[in-house]
């Protein structure tokens, strides 16, 4: 025993300590990037890893001296934390042409926005402050007088994000009773979010009414009960049901709702303040028509078709919207600063030109916009492979978000193969580039769409391309 002790001694002895690797340049070097407690952190990771190495016998290990080891251990330390560097929050090219890319933030920011947040809200600012008077202000009174002016609604809200406008209006109005929705608006969206789930978590009681593709008028009527709070309509933001369908018009169901003395609330989802027909958005409800058309309560997100921060937008009726603000529940929920301050700025666009938001200005460009733009990036490519091939091809772009599903956008789109290399591994390279260009897969080519690429990022673009 003591003889496998001794040779076990041995082979660890030219493992570097944590201590002396962290006292090399390379690793100096990074503490003042990161600080010392992190790179402490990552030279006992590295260390250990070297340590299963040599008792492994692995071959990249075994019989190496002090300081051969001492050298791939600042390499594997600098590996490591570039590597934990990338995980965080960076900016990237989006060249998948899905608008609303749900895993890259959704709604990009405008100009407008970024400053509202940079420059009117990152440091102290009148969040509850009433500047005219001296006085405490109301959180969120622009945002939501520009949602009134927007939506003709009554009064307005704004939380941190829809689901949580949807557990609010339900926890508040029905979490002591029933709430009636037809089994053909039971959605799931990205993210595990369940319309079930959220309805059990606001203590309400769903009443399921109609059949999946088929719900009528009277199948309300019926399952109206001494317990009901609520009538919810939810659109199927991310699919549709087509063939043998029927639902009850808005305006019908209101009617109802208005008889039995119940609340009406529409969860829309997708956040369309005005007619996108012509952006090829179809099929999304607009909110001041759900308005008009007699909807109590509507909510909808604020980083869809907005064009905005991640929020909770509701309006309706004031009385009901003032129950909401003075529920518990809304402190939990409410936004903070720089989401209102972003907010408010999408707001005004919207009120004073819808062009300046960066999601409809990407809806609004044509397939002629966009081949000009990539036949453009093309001719810059310095391409002297003989295995890489760049070709524009015929393609779709997509809303993404849960918005428009069906919507068609014709895209020209840059395709991207190598003899030597599969899709797989070229995706691989744009994906690990600075700054990480994200791109997709089809028929075993790698397909960047300008239509989310914004002016300003092409230079970058171009000098990965080039890097091929």
């Amino acid at each position: 025993m003591a003889q496998t002790k001794t040779s076990g001694d041995s082979r660890l002895r030219n493992v570097p300590s944590v201590d002396r690797l962290i006292r090399t340049d390379v690793a100096i070097e990074l503490a003042t990037r990161i600080g010392i407690k992190r790179v402490t952190a990552l030279a006992r990771l590295v260390t250990s890893e070297i340590r299963t190495a040599v008792q492994s016998e692995s071959e990249s290990a075994n019989g190496q001296s002090a300081e051969s080891l001492l050298i791939n251990a600042t390499q594997r330390l600098e590996e490591v934390a570039t590597l934990e560097s990338r995980l965080g929050i960076r900016n990237v090219i989006n060249a998948t042409g899905v608008v609303l890319h749900t895993n890259l933030g959704r709604a990009p920011l405008s100009k407008a926005a970024q400053t509202a947040i940079s420059e009117e809200a990152a440091r102290y600012c009148t969040l509850e402050y009433d500047n005219a008077s001296g006085l405490r202000g109301k959180r969120g009174a622009r945002a939501e007088a520009l949602l009134r002016e927007l939506t003709g609604a009554e009064e307005a809200l704004v939380v941190n994000n829809c689901a949580a406008a949807a557990l609010l209006i339900l926890a508040v109005l029905a979490g002591d009773g029933e709430t009636l929705v037809s089994r053909g608006e039971l959605v799931e969206i990205g993210g595990d979010f369940r319309v079930p789930d959220v309805m059990a978590s606001s203590g309400t009681r769903m009443i399921e009414v109609g059949t999946t593709n088929r719900t009528h008028l009277d199948d309300y009527r019926k399952a109206i009960s001494s317990k009901t709070r609520l009538i919810m309509r939810v659109h199927p933001s991310n699919y549709r049901v087509v063939g043998f369908t029927s639902s009850p018009r808005l305006d019908e169901l209101a009617a109802l709702a208005r008889e039995a003395m119940i609340p009406l609330y529409e969860d829309a989802g997708s956040g369309q303040l005005s007619d996108l027909s012509e952006l090829g958005v179809e099929g999304e409800p607009i909110i001041e028509q759900l308005i008009a058309g007699g909807a109590d309560l509507v909510s909808f997100s604020g980083d869809k078709l907005l064009g905005s921060v991640q929020a909770g937008l509701i309006v309706g009726k004031r009385g009901i919207v003032d129950r909401l603000r003075r529920h518990p529940l809304y402190r939990a929920l409410r936004s903070d600063k720089l989401r209102l301050a972003a907010l408010e700025a999408t707001l005004a666009a919207h009120q004073r030109n819808r062009a300046e938001v960066p999601v409809l200005q990407m809806l609004s460009l044509t397939k002629q916009d966009i081949s000009t733009r990539a036949q453009s990036l093309l001719s810059q490519v310095s391409n002297n492979s003989k295995t890489v091939h760049l070709d524009l091809i015929d393609s779709e772009s997509a809303i993404g978000g849960g918005a428009g599903p069906t919507a068609n956008l014709p895209t020209t789109v840059i395709a991207v193969s190598d003899q030597n290399r599969t899709a797989q591994e070229i995706e691989t390279v744009l994906r690990t580039s600075l700054p990480p260009v994200i791109a997709r897969i089809a028929d075993q080519k790698v397909l960047l769409d300008l239509r989310t690429v914004f002016p300003d990022q092409e230079d970058s673009l171009l000098r990965t391309l080039n890097n091929l």
